[in-house]
């Protein structure tokens, strides 16, 4: 009887932790400056001129692809775009770049290249839907249907242009070199092999350091995850594309950009299924309207007020210069009080700016109850109960006297086994996406549940098949034994005693079906959709800050704990039965009435 109250005792004690936890940061500093929007548009007060500090001579090269002009907007027929679905733009997008793309603080995507496509769409008479996805699969998601348009300031290289079509330009390319201050290194030239430079995975940037520095790079998820670790000293350099650098280096960081150089393939654009030539050439002429219009000059001007390099300009060579501000002049305005140098801060001040910022999690906490908690529940308990019923059945087949069954069941757990998660996501969402299009409405959530599910029935299938075969042989020969056939057996006596054992590796399995439910981002969600750490993750985007991932721990733990110490409860209250209660006197006499 002392166990169960002390099992009760921790599970109350670790909820009444968090409790306490997640009530300091509601009552923690009320100093919101490391809290500022990064997904907001800084405005012409934060112009720039063209670098000064280019690493080589920059030229923007022989363009090759833009378009003489484009077709007038009123001769476009806009059931001929062939769009995943009629009248609306589905669109993929990242939240972790500012300010070009991102999520801010109102859960809208957004950035310069978002709020452009918005009024691209809105010439064209399109309603746009933005989806969040990772950089790594977008073209394939494009290429392969999931999205009619990837937006993320994507550079058209030579290779991506071999895989998805590209609009005119609407923006140019520097790729910064950003190091911390006092750092040996002072320029492109100086990055050797033994230099960690940190590079986002699958961009440009990653491109230009392999194949043209010839260096083996750090690679990243997202921006916000490479600057933190050039922040924390894991690694030396980062290579990123000047928007973002400019974005995310704040006085006070430590870190400073020593160095850029221009894109010489060619512009930015948005990307387009290679084959969708008839959507390709309406938001060319959607883009030169809104430059015509003035748009594209008030957004660019609130969003990235950056000096066009010379020669340049965006949309079509028919399209007209727009018309912005001297950037150069009012840059030159601001330059001196750029200069200054910030002393790098001491490991604990690092620490506690990066993780332990208690503004940031007062400000996570709302997003990741309402959004991001129900999604991650929502995704667990239906892969969770799919992949329960579907791991039974896998057992019972595994250890079936039929080969026929047996061997598809060993066959398949070994293959969800041995795939990585992510892949076979991957290879569910965007492989039978397309197929069941019609079904999901191009909506890729439930399919990452089925993914999910799929994945942990091989585990859970495992772990029913040992708990089964762990059962002593003779109580199926007892069952036998007094007239029960062996399904029968199976069913009523070893199955249950089997599933009993192994109640605690299921709950770890299911914990972990928790944690995974966070790469069903990779297929590209709604807003709405996120779950606990893609929350957190836009909100360290938008802050720069890594307080918001560690808040969103912190939830997974009000989660995993509990259910920790339920199963641990169940496992006890199954293997000793319930506690002898002591009889009553009245009542045992009652009992031995009339005995002697």
């Amino acid at each position: 009887m002392a166990g169960l109250p002390a099992v009760r005792f921790r599970a109350l004690t670790a909820v009444m932790l968090l409790a306490v936890g997640l009530a300091a940061t509601a009552c923690g500093s009320g100093d919101d400056s490391s809290s500022s929007d990064q997904c907001s548009p800084p405005g012409v007060s934060a112009a720039s001129a063209a670098p000064t500090n280019l690493a080589s001579a920059a030229t923007a090269g022989a363009d090759r692809y833009t378009t003489p002009t484009t077709a007038p907007l009123e001769s476009i027929d806009t059931s001929k775009l062939r769009l995943i679905t009629p009248g609306k733009l589905s669109v993929g997008t990242l939240s972790d770049a500012p300010p070009s793309i991102c999520l801010n603080s109102t859960g809208a995507f957004t950035g310069m290249d978002n709020e452009l496509l918005r009024a691209i769409g809105a010439k064209l008479g399109l309603q746009v839907e933005f989806s969040g996805t990772e950089f790594a699969p977008l073209l394939s998601q494009v290429s392969g249907g999931r999205f009619d348009v990837g937006s993320s300031n994507i550079t058209t290289t030579a290779q991506r242009r071999e895989r998805v079509g590209f609009t005119n330009g609407y923006d140019f390319g520097y790729f910064s070199l950003v190091v911390s201050n006092g750092s040996a290194i002072k320029g492109f030239s100086d990055l050797g092999a033994g230099t960690r430079i940190a590079v986002v995975q699958g961009t440009v940037q990653d491109d230009y350091v392999v194949n043209q520095l010839h260096l083996d790079p750090v690679k990243f998820p997202d921006y916000a995850t490479a600057y933190a670790n050039l922040k924390s000293g894991q690694v030396d350099a980062w290579v990123a594309p000047s928007a973002q650098a400019e974005g995310l280096v704040k006085p006070g960081d430590a870190t400073s950009i020593i160095q850029n150089t221009f894109s010489l393939d060619n512009f930015v654009g948005y990307a387009v299924a290679k084959e969708n030539q008839p959507l390709i050439d309406a938001l060319n002429s959607g883009l030169d309207a809104v430059i015509a219009d003035g748009t594209y000059a008030r957004l660019y001007t609130d969003w990235v007020p950056r000096q066009l390099p010379p020669g340049w300009k965006p949309g079509s060579k028919a399209a007209p210069v727009p018309q912005l501000p001297d950037f150069a002049a009012i840059a030159a305005e601001k330059q001196p009080a750029d200069h200054a140098q910030n002393a790098p801060k001491s490991t604990v001040q690092q620490l506690k700016d990066t993780f332990f910022d208690w503004s940031l999690y007062r400000k996570a906490f709302p997003d990741l109850f309402k959004t991001g908690l129900p999604n991650t529940i929502i995704l667990a308990l239906v892969s969770g109960v799919l992949g329960t019923v579907l791991g039974m059945l896998l057992a019972v087949a595994g250890i079936s006297r039929t080969r026929w069954l047996r061997w598809p069941a060993r066959v398949y757990t070994d293959i969800f086994r041995g795939l990585p998660a992510v892949v076979i996501i991957l290879i569910i969402g965007l492989g039978i996406g397309p197929v069941v299009g019609d079904i999901t409405g191009n909506n890729p959530y439930w399919l990452g549940a089925i993914a999910l599910a799929l994945l942990a029935s091989a585990y859970i299938g495992e772990i029913f098949r040992s708990g089964i075969q762990s059962v002593e042989p003779g109580q199926l020969e007892a069952a036998r034994a007094i007239g029960f056939g062996y399904r029968q057996s199976m069913v009523l006596v070893v199955i249950p005693q089997g599933v009993r054992r192994v109640l605690p590796a299921l709950m770890n399995q299911f914990i972990a079906l928790i944690k995974d439910s966070s790469l069903i981002y990779f297929l590209g969600l709604l807003a709405t959709q996120r779950e606990l750490f893609a929350v957190g993750r836009d909100l360290n985007a938008q802050t720069g800050n890594l307080s918001p991932l560690v808040a969103a721990g912190l939830v997974y733990l009000l989660l995993t704990i509990p259910l920790t110490h339920l199963v641990n409860y169940i496992d006890r209250r199954m293997r000793t039965g319930r506690p002898d209660q002591p009889i009553d006197e009245i009542e045992a006499a009652t009992i031995t009435e009339g005995r002697g």
